[in-house]
């Protein structure tokens, strides 16, 4: 972070303990310990914080990738079955001609050959 070295920390501490005197300066040092201590548990919250919603907005897009990705696959397997039905086939126009069903309530009339199975009303 800052580039001070050996002799520097040596040139603060003398001056420190000239103005300060030996009876002061270690509860200033505490002080100065303290304050620091918190400065850089600060930045590190502030750090994991950051790095933490990074994270999370590369998971929003990341998820609304694959969504978009399972949106067009959804679309294209669809395709097909919209398009049948969509379209009458022949086939399927036959099939309805063929089996229409009679309405619950009509009387089914069955249609026989045999003459004597035929009934007689007096």
């Amino acid at each position: 972070m800052f580039d001070i070295g050996f002799a520097e920390l040596l040139m603060i501490g003398v001056v420190a303990l000239v103005v300060l005197g030996p009876e002061k300066l270690p509860t200033a040092v505490r002080t100065v310990g303290l304050w620091v201590g918190r400065a850089k548990r600060t930045i590190s919250s502030v750090q994991s914080e950051i790095s933490e919603e990074l994270r999370m907005d590369e998971l929003r897009r990341t998820a609304a990738i694959q969504k978009e990705e399972l949106d067009k696959e959804l679309a294209e397997m669809k395709q097909p079955f919209n398009s049948a039905f969509s379209e009458e086939s022949p086939m399927a126009q036959s099939v309805d001609q063929v089996e229409k069903p009679q309405p619950a309530d009509s009387p089914k009339v069955s249609q026989t050959t045999d003459p004597d199975s035929k009934s007689s009303n007096a």
